[in-house]
């Protein structure tokens, strides 16, 4: 599933919950289906600052696509990075530079829902995987 298509439905499936309890589960689930992150790599060099949990990104460039791996320490936490996972994880380092995240996190109405801790984390998250597409695309340039 293309990364446009991952977003669309996920857009999608949120529409369908009426409450935001609802929704909330729904994204608990997506941060049941992240891929097993490498127990090694629970450090300081891939823990992202700024979050009120424990959250880690790992990245690789691989035929010029990002392939991100991520892990949370709380539920809710995972869930979030599976969205963000959606928006940014097989896109070349310009493409996610030059993505309109915010737009993305307005059309889930996500921002207004989350408290302002959790918000500031999730904007912490976006912020280290721009940095390392601004570090993949000088390497790769």
């Amino acid at each position: 599933m293309s990364v446009t298509s991952q977003m669309q439905a996920i857009e999608d499936d949120l529409q369908f919950f009426d409450s935001w309890e609802d929704k909330y589960r729904y994204i608990i689930d997506l941060g049941k289906t992240l891929p097993e992150f490498d127990a090694a790599k629970r450090n300081d060099q891939h823990l992202v600052r700024g979050c009120q949990s424990q959250v880690w990104i790992d990245a690789e460039l691989s035929s010029g696509l990002l392939e991100l791996r991520v892990d949370s320490d709380a539920f809710i936490v995972k869930g979030l990075l599976a969205l963000v996972l959606a928006a940014y994880n097989g896109k070349t380092p310009q493409q996610a530079l030059d993505f309109d995240v915010d737009g993305y996190f307005n059309r889930l109405e996500l921002i207004t829902h989350l408290s302002p801790t959790r918000g500031n984390g999730l904007r912490a998250m976006v912020s280290r995987i721009r940095d390392i597409a601004a570090q993949a695309r000088g390497s790769y340039q």
